[in-house]
């Protein structure tokens, strides 16, 4: 049964790196339901190593840094397929080379350009497949975070960037229904065990004590952020438009939660 309504429907997803990463796991959920399912990713060298894991899926190479690259992938991928029924916007970068510094000595070329690959790509993109977009039935879905006011010091000058990007989504999803029914949403999970993860500054520490806050003591999985992000790409979620779906597992409610405070308290003298 086709439950999500996917099969046969052309689903664009950037931002693929390896195994571990959202957009992989959503390719092969929309392989698996279906969908013919184009990527797009940063470098050739990436593309060698992604043409291994889809070796049947056609792969585009673009940095979303420049328009012309924008523009180049727009083309390549209107000379494979005349209409898009989603896109997924898995781009995210953030140069922490310098180490850790406070929010307030955040260097100015890091936070511009990780709004521009984080952030902007989406306007960028959106704006480049725009005719191509079924108009009906369309969906373009994000990757933000669960909160973006917690303020987790390792994580720096992206939680405003990811600020950014879900207000970004609310004004797409308005500019886009003067003309059309496309939607636009996002996906905010809790913490990933992903690769760009890793790159993050005491990263494990706090996956670790984000897996004890959820209800069920098991951290979210990337591949139930992938399948909400298949769910938001079908017509089954056509209700759903200008939202940030939170995927944390119930953490956001479970700060206080006795196994976590219980041991502070023991603790004190």
């Amino acid at each position: 049964m086709d439950f999500l309504q996917l099969n046969g429907k052309t689903i664009l997803v950037a931002g693929v790196a390896n195994r571990k990463s959202v957009a992989w796991h959503t390719a092969k959920i929309l392989q698996e339901a279906g969908a013919r399912v184009l990527l797009s990713v940063r470098s050739q060298a990436r593309a060698d190593s992604v043409s291994k894991l889809f070796p049947d899926a056609p792969i585009f190479v673009c940095d979303v840094e420049e328009q012309e690259q924008i523009d180049a992938l727009r083309d390549g991928v209107a000379a494979a397929t005349d209409v898009l029924h989603g896109i997924v916007h898995s781009l995210a970068f953030a140069d922490f080379s310098a180490g850790w510094l406070p929010f307030h000595q955040t260097p100015r070329a890091a936070f511009l350009q990780a709004a521009n690959i984080s952030c902007f790509s989406l306007l960028s993109l959106a704006e480049a497949f725009r005719p191509m977009l079924d108009p009906e039935t369309g969906s373009v879905v994000t990757v933000s975070i669960s909160t973006t006011r917690m303020a987790a010091e390792n994580y720096g000058y992206m939680a405003p960037i990811k600020a950014a990007l879900d207000s970004s989504v609310c004004f797409l999803a308005k500019s886009f229904s003067q003309f059309s029914k496309i939607r636009f949403n996002a996906v905010c999970p809790g913490l990933l065990k992903t690769s760009a993860s890793a790159g993050i500054p005491g990263y494990v520490d706090s996956y670790l004590f984000a897996e004890k806050a959820t209800l069920r003591k098991q951290a979210v999985r990337t591949e139930e952020v992938a399948a909400t992000i298949a769910f938001l790409l079908s017509p089954r979620s056509s209700g759903i438009n200008a939202q940030g779906l939170v995927i944390d597992a119930g953490m956001g409610i479970n700060y206080f939660d006795q196994s976590l405070v219980r041991p502070m308290l023991d603790e004190e003298p």
